[in-house]
């Protein structure tokens, strides 16, 4: 049953987006790049190229386009938050490669660009003529990213995959939850994510490493190598001494006191990973020196041995005060800790706002929608100002203007024979 209006959730306000300083140079300027990637890993790397200063074209079925678009998340004038989060910056252009004519306009855009994305099965871009042996021919210096599950050789070369499938079968998911309970996948895809962090790295070393040699290269991206890698300081571990890490919630086994604590009004998290950040807790910020004393709590392997009698007794002091008045102690004093917060209250944060993390820009459908800023700031290369995620097809007619010097007939005569679809965002 929906809610009554005067409950309904509400869009937040939030700013207009503060522009760059006019005439700054970017990070990446000039590389073109075209972008035949969809979905999540993909676009993430390339839309971080685009943040960087990158020039993107992103290339979609006309059918549709990215899957993304079709989420079932909240929407803005028609397109979905799953696809205006990681496409910004970018231009449309709706090709259907499945056709000659749509495969001769891809190429001719490959023969132009720095950069090509992909993520597609692996064999597709090979059936299609636009592998990477056929296009480095073309164009030696391009830098091909190939973006799969398990990589484009070997035996799972062309398995499909899927973020929380990877988070399963690389053991993360083992790790994650609460010991007397089963595996929880993390939340936001965060494989797929880190994934395309990963890939735009690989495209970055790749364009550096063009500037000494002259020649670009096949760097290839891999889900399940990414999550291997993630596994970190617990993979290195088992590889170390044999044992398998198991999950153990919100306390690691090997530092205390660290996990969630309740105060009078709801919960935090507190971090004392030393025995100098335990001693400022109970001293400076509880005045409790007896706990401090106390020879149970006197090292951090006693007082992880002694977990359960510590988190009594810091709960039964935290649960005298507002979380409010124990978080403005403890920041005072230096000690790490930080309220738990929803994705609204987050959002709605001090920290956020300081930050200026999240604005509003403008949106050819929906007049504004909300943006949030990449994580990376520069003082002398800042970043791109942020161009919402483009309608399907919105550019094509622009942009093959632009890069390959078509003119009206020509689109005209690609329009007639299906090569741009029925998008009508043919700018």
């Amino acid at each position: 049953m929906p809610l009554p209006p005067a409950h309904a959730a509400r869009r937040p306000e939030l700013p207009a987006h503060s522009p760059r300083p006019r005439g700054a140079p970017t990070a990446l300027p000039g590389p073109l790049v075209i972008d035949f990637s969809r979905v999540v890993a993909g676009p993430i790397c390339t839309q971080l190229l685009a943040d960087l200063g990158a020039r993107v074209v992103k290339i979609e079925n006309p059918s549709g386009g990215d899957d993304m678009r079709h989420v079932r998340t909240a929407s803005l004038g028609g397109e979905s938050a799953a696809f205006l989060a990681f496409n910004r910056g970018k231009r449309s252009v709706a090709l259907d490669l499945s056709r000659p004519e749509g495969r001769d306009v891809a190429l001719a855009l490959v023969r132009q660009a720095d950069v090509l994305v992909e993520n597609f099965s692996t064999g597709v871009m090979e059936r299609l003529g636009l592998g990477y042996d056929a296009v480095a021919a073309l164009n030696p210096r391009l830098v091909y990213c190939s973006i799969s599950a398990y990589g484009r050789s070997g035996t799972y070369a062309r398995r499909s995959g899927y973020d929380p499938v990877v988070q399963a079968e690389s053991g993360l998911m083992s790790l994650n939850g609460f010991a007397d309970g089963p595996p929880v996948r993390m939340g936001p895809p965060m494989i797929d994510i880190s994934t395309g962090m990963m890939a735009c790295n690989a495209v970055l070393a790749a364009l550096l490493a063009r500037e000494h040699t002259g020649l670009g290269q096949h760097a290839e991206v891999a889900l399940f190598d990414n999550a291997a890698a993630i596994s970190s300081m617990f993979g290195m571990s088992h590889l170390m001494n044999g044992e398998t890490p198991t999950r153990f919630g919100q306390a690691p086994a090997g530092a205390a006191p660290v996990g969630l604590f309740q105060a009078a009004d709801g919960p935090f998290y507190l971090t004392c990973v030393s025995d100098r950040l335990y001693r400022r807790l109970v001293v400076d910020v509880l005045a409790r020196p007896d706990l401090a004393d106390d020879p149970r709590f006197a090292t951090n392997h006693d007082r992880a041995t002694h977990r359960a009698e510590l988190q009594v007794a810091l709960d039964g002091v935290f649960a005298t005060r507002s979380r409010a008045e124990w978080m403005t102690r403890l920041q005072d004093a230096n000690v790490p800790a930080g309220p738990v917060r929803t994705i609204a209250e987050a959002f709605a944060s001090p920290e956020m706002i300081a930050r200026g993390i999240a604005s509003d820009i403008p949106h050819p459908s929906a007049g504004t929608i909300p943006n949030i800023a990449p994580a990376f700031r520069f003082s002398r290369t800042p970043t791109a100002d942020p161009v919402a995620a483009p309608l399907l097809g919105q550019h094509t007619r622009t942009v093959l203007a632009e890069l390959l010097g078509y003119d009206e007939p020509r689109l005209d005569a690609l329009a007639a024979c299906g090569v741009f679809g029925n998008t009508t965002g043919q700018g």
